[in-house]
């Protein structure tokens, strides 16, 4: 199936329907998205696709991301939903930095 940009905008401006990401960030990221999948070849997987999709929207909104995952990654059960978010959560903890003694205690 050959890539489509309409499609990959369409995919977006619907994750992402009544937050606060405007059109141009949804151009902007289909851009990037683009200039991601010609970087790695011209050969480009629908999934490749997706993935670049989930990545970009992890970055500007994360309720859109969980959007498009629940369609993209096919969930059936609330608990494919609450995993999904429990992964989004860990990569945005920061690891806990060890408590350095300054001797002043």
């Amino acid at each position: 199936m050959p890539y489509s940009r309409a499609k990959v905008i369409s995919g977006i401006a619907k994750a992402v329907t009544n937050r606060p990401v405007s059109a141009e960030d949804i151009e902007r990221m289909a851009d990037e998205i683009e200039q991601g999948l010609r970087q790695a070849g011209s050969e480009v997987k629908t999934s490749d696709v997706g993935l670049a999709v989930l990545e970009k929207l992890r970055e500007v909104d994360e309720v859109g991301y969980v959007r498009f995952a629940s369609v993209y990654k096919e969930f059936q059960e609330l608990t494919d939903f609450e995993r999904e978010v429990g992964l989004l959560l860990q990569k945005k903890t920061p690891p806990k930095a060890a408590t350095a003694k300054t001797g002043d205690e």
